[in-house]
């Protein structure tokens, strides 16, 4: 069995980390990055798989962290076919924490590359422009969250043009709006967007198809279960979890469970959000990413996040917090939306932000949302809904 070894990851200094991943896929001990002053308490009697290359902790979607087991194998099979789908392996800009699985996954499809990563200390916009300026191999990638893709394209032409140069840019965290990946393609540039998790050792579907090794099942109720060579071994010290989450099918292929919705659409995989998100108003479901995706097709509104909080008459009310070019009322956008959407999923919150909070890898940060202040309230449903 590997030892396990705690990691303090800087983001100043990236070298040791790089290094630490390199001797764990090569046989060594297995890595837990962690940033912050105290490591990580691990218990050394866990059971954990042979070939145990990282333990990466979860985002913390719906709570406390939980530290995902993946294989040199599956880290592997991961980093070889995201360069298959790329076109080839080629030399990584890295603007976001190494720590997490998207940050760390970098590090690896480099270490597989043989090439030398850029990483940013902390990200902006000037100091992106310049480190993309400094890659040196043939091929050029990068991979970001939504929101840095939207303040490069609001930028200027120069961060434009930086954008454009990069042969892929891997886009995840986050659902991204239509609007804004068409303004990147009208650019020409490739960017691809990604669904996996830590437990998938990162994006294991680009622009809504799987790499090559995995497969993606729906259940009925909508449910997403992703199976293949990049799936975790189950969470470290935690098997009761483990054993409701992953599984194995006869012919060895991992799966995994995830807590997502999702539909087959055009051959593609759309996900529609995470089952804990759904907003139960008046005793409708509506999924959060389709009051995004239409909301987002205004012209004036760069990114938006939708959520449901409580309202004494309709259990949940639709809220919708966004980032916009100028002020909006709540019934404007109600007015704008009313193509797009059904009367039961048109928001009754409003709230505008200059910037949306995230956690983890650029994932909208929806308690915190819920706990501001400001928002707008229609005072009674109109009778036309």
């Amino acid at each position: 069995m590997p030892d396990l070894q705690p990691f303090r990851v800087r983001a100043a200094d990236l070298t040791g980390y790089r290094d630490a991943l390199a001797a764990a896929l090569d046989g060594g001990s297995a890595v837990v990055p962690y940033t912050g002053d105290h490591a990580p308490e691990l218990d050394p009697t866990a059971p954990v798989p042979d070939g145990l290359a990282l333990v990466v902790s979860t985002s913390g979607s719906t709570g406390t962290p939980k530290r995902a087991m993946l294989t040199r194998d599956a880290l592997v099979a991961s980093a070889d076919a995201t360069h298959e789908r790329l076109g080839g392996p080629g030399q990584w800009l890295l603007p976001m924490p190494a720590q997490h699985i998207a940050g760390t996954q970098v590090l690896i499809r480099s270490l597989r590359a043989g090439t030398t990563p850029v990483a940013l200390e902390k990200f902006d916009v000037r100091e992106f422009i310049d480190a993309a300026s400094n890659l040196t191999h043939e091929r050029r990638y990068t991979a970001l969250v939504p929101t840095q893709l939207h303040r490069l394209l609001d930028a200027s032409d120069e961060a434009r043009a930086a954008v454009a140069g990069f042969d892929g840019i891997l886009l995840g965290g986050a659902a991204a709006d239509p609007g804004m990946l068409e303004d990147a393609d009208r650019l020409g540039a490739t960017v691809l967007t990604t669904y996996g998790s830590s437990e998938t050792a990162g994006g294991c579907v680009y622009s809504g198809s799987p790499l090559a090794g995995t497969t993606v099942e729906i259940a009925e109720d909508g449910r997403i279960t992703l199976c293949g060579n990049t799936i975790a071994s189950g969470y470290l010290g935690r098997p009761e979890l483990t054993a409701t989450t992953f599984a194995h099918r006869e012919n060895g292929t991992r799966t995994f469970r995830t807590d997502d919705l999702g539909e087959w659409s055009g051959g593609r995989l759309h996900v529609l959000g995470r089952v804990d998100d759904l907003i139960n108003t008046g005793g409708v479901k509506v999924a959060p990413r389709v009051v995004e995706t239409a909301a987002t097709q205004h012209p004036d509104i760069l990114e938006a996040v939708a959520l449901g909080v409580p309202d004494d008459e309709w259990g949940q009310a639709v809220a919708l917090a966004i980032r916009t070019r100028k002020g909006l009322q709540l019934q404007q956008i109600r007015e704008e939306l009313r193509d797009r959407l059904p009367a039961y999923a048109l928001p009754r919150r409003l709230l505008i932000v200059d910037e949306l909070p995230l956690r983890g890898p650029g994932k909208p940060d929806r308690a915190a949302l819920a706990a501001r202040d400001g928002w707008q309230t229609l005072a009674a449903q109109p009778v036309a809904d």
